[in-house]
């Protein structure tokens, strides 16, 4: 325990800190440990609250170099496909793709269970972006089944693990030119009060697994326990890419989960209401010539679960995002999808299976799911699925299920090179925080990425960074005025006793201005109200800010990480508009000269599709915060490299131990 300036800190000094408890996390400090590295710690704010442990699908995809069938696969082939997905660099694609066989059989080992046949063949599928059937599932809860596994391991190993602590900031130093983290500081959720409440840790290395930005949108999947902490990556000097690109898809929003796969291809009826559940009406009637194609759409979805912009014309699945974000933004209605009904025709057509599009009829069949309502083509495809909303209350065959068009992922985050270090040296940014991913990514791969990210991380920590860190004196003090002026700001929360603006009031203003703004349409006029605003209220937020319990001082201090965070999102959109970005990824970019998708939609809903074409759409746009400004630049993605692959040169390079070399 240290005392300063009458604060008093709980200590630890280690050689790496893995900051997070996800799948990434638990799996960098498994690594980490296996590797030699034994003076490690594991922080998070709550134990099993991340994404990993309480988010899924129907049957959530682990993406994966294909594994059975007759079909040939190669990590080359698999890099190429993430490559072409655009704004995600070769190296790291070809990374991901080497690495994820390994780390699917160390899930594998450590006992998730992923299905193989009698021959032995991992079973796959396709899923969105991926031409080759790489996905695979251990049902609607692989992540969460991911981290059970992983944290058994963690448990086993008696890594030690520090709970109920939030950290606020990342403590750099620099050695010459270069800028490196040393240290964090954090909070003790349990403390008694604020002045006793800060733990410091000195460092070597630190592992950032803290997820996306959850917190900085209204309508999200993301379950209510995840909110990142991005920004304090960027207030320490960290540069960030992708920030433009987001995944966005129907969700139910009563309990947070996604409404793809079998939820879609059992096709339910969609209705709105008013706000207080009366005036129902099937909405989507409105825009489909007939049944036929309106079941197709409904039905594609279960395939097509991201919105994007190529799928809206001719009647595609993403119309209905369009058109239930319409409906819940211009309408002001709540929307909900039936499984006890089948959905009607515009013309007031009665549902039967033979009117089906040949894909949604063969696909039914084949599932022995030919059954009379959605709710007993549910039972019959996909039992799970009905079981997970009846563990939170929810019975499908009684009660509808209201949605919205959610934040389901970031596909842009920290920058990092191909063992996942930052240009902020010694971070490592793994899991969903690292923005590696580009516009269009198969769905799943996220879930591979932080296996091989964290597995990358521990493997350069062990080989280059393995090392006690620096005696107390040296590091406090070369961390002495970060501290400072830290316990400067958070002396004068404390001392503050006027009534301020409640915080959650502040959060859901970010949150608003993300959705509205930084969500499915994207507009440059309302983008740059949306950044002046964001800074307005970056650079006057102190005076709204007050500590008076250790919950206070933590919210207090993520409120300024989730305003931070948002200015900068939304500095990047507004870069790439202005720019000349246009719609491509997970959103629309509106243009009164571009497409109208429907008809019957109104000019406001006009917009043009990016070609790629322009150096803004061409290329990664980097962005880096400094003491309020912003600074962005566009960088080549770097093409997928050609490997040294001659069997004796890799193998005297492993025997000298220079692996991380060749």
């Amino acid at each position: 325990m240290i005392e300063y300036n009458g604060f008093r800190f709980e200590y630890y000094s280690v050689n790496t800190l893995i900051i997070g408890s996800g799948a990434a996390a638990l799996n960098a400090a498994l690594q980490l440990h296996a590797n030699g590295v034994k003076n490690i710690l594991i922080t998070t704010e709550k134990w099993g609250a991340g994404t990993t442990r309480n988010a899924g699908s129907d049957k959530q995809t682990y993406y994966k170099l294909s594994l059975s069938g007759d079909e040939p696969d190669s990590a080359r082939l698999m890099a190429e496909d993430m490559f072409s997905g655009r704004c995600m660099h070769g190296d790291i694609a070809l990374c991901e793709a080497q690495g994820s066989v390994q780390s699917f059989f160390n899930l594998v080992r450590l006992g998730v269970p992923f299905p193989q046949n009698r021959f032995g063949a991992w079973v796959g599928y396709k899923t969105d972006h991926d031409p080759r059937a790489r996905g695979t599932s251990a049902g609607p809860y692989t992540s969460k089944l991911m981290f059970e596994s992983l944290a058994a391991e963690i448990k086993k190993r008696k890594i030690k693990i520090l709970n109920n602590t939030r950290v606020v900031a990342l403590l750099t130093k620099k050695a010459g030119n270069i800028k490196e983290v040393t240290g964090a500081l954090a909070i003790d959720l349990k403390a008694s009060k604020p002045e006793n409440s800060f733990v410091l840790f000195n460092t070597v290395n630190i592992i950032m697994a803290t997820g996306g930005p959850a917190g900085i949108y209204m309508d999200s999947v993301y379950p209510p326990s995840q909110h990142g902490s991005t920004g304090i990556a960027l207030e320490a000097g960290a540069t960030a890419q992708n920030l433009t690109e987001s995944q966005f898809g129907i969700a139910s929003i009563k309990f947070r989960w996604n409404i793809s796969g079998s939820y879609q291809q059992v096709i339910p009826r969609y209705f709105s209401t008013d706000k207080n559940g009366n005036d129902p009406r099937e909405f989507l009637n409105e825009f489909f010539p007939d049944l036929k194609s309106l079941t197709r759409a409904i039905f594609l979805k279960g395939y097509q679960w991201p919105f994007n912009p190529s799928r809206i014309t001719d009647y595609g699945s993403s119309l209905i995002d369009l058109l239930v974000f319409r409906e819940r933004t211009e309408k002001k209605r709540r929307v909900f999808l039936d499984y006890t009904r089948n959905p009607s025709g515009p013309a007031g057509e009665k549902f039967s299976v033979k009117i089906l599009d040949d894909e949604a009829y063969n696909y039914l069949e084949k599932s022995n799911a030919l059954q009379e309502t959605p709710f007993k083509r549910l039972q019959a495809m996909n039992q799970p699925a009905i079981r997970l909303y009846l563990d939170h209350n929810i019975d499908l065959s009684q009660e509808p299920l209201e949605v919205a068009v959610c934040i389901q992922h970031n596909n842009g985050g920290l920058k990092g090179n191909i063992w996942w270090e930052s240009d902020l040296l010694h971070l490592f940014p793994v899991g969903e925080v690292n923005g590696s991913h580009g516009v269009y990514r198969p769905g799943g791969s996220a879930l591979n990425s932080g296996q091989v990210g964290s597995y990358r991380a521990a493997l350069w920590i062990s080989k280059k960074y393995n090392y006690n860190p620096p005696p107390f004196s040296e590091f406090f003090d070369s961390v002495a005025n970060q501290i400072n002026e830290k316990l400067s700001t958070v002396t004068k929360w404390i001392s503050e006793q006027k009534k301020k603006t409640p915080y959650e009031k502040l959060f859901r203003e970010i949150r608003i201005r993300m959705s509205e703004n930084a969500g499915i349409i994207r507009n440059l006029e309302r983008t740059e109200d949306a950044v002046k605003e964001a800074y307005e209220m970056l650079i006057n937020l102190d005076n709204h800010i007050y500590a008076r319990s250790v919950k206070e001082l933590a919210d207090a201090f993520r409120l300024k990480e989730h305003c931070l965070t948002h200015f900068v999102y939304l500095s990047a959109l507004k870069k790439y508009l202005e720019a000349g970005g246009r719609s491509r990824g997970s959103y629309i970019v509106t243009d009164n000269k571009g497409i109208l998708p429907h008809d019957k939609l109104e000019n406001h809903w006009r917009f043009s599709i990016c070609n790629y074409d322009r150096d803004i759409e061409n290329k990664i746009l980097e962005i880096k915060y400094f003491n309020k400004t912003i600074r962005t630049i566009l960088v080549d993605a770097r093409p997928i490299p050609q490997q040294e692959l001659w069997f004796e040169k890799v193998w005297k390079k492993n025997l000298e131990d220079k692996m991380t070399e060749c």
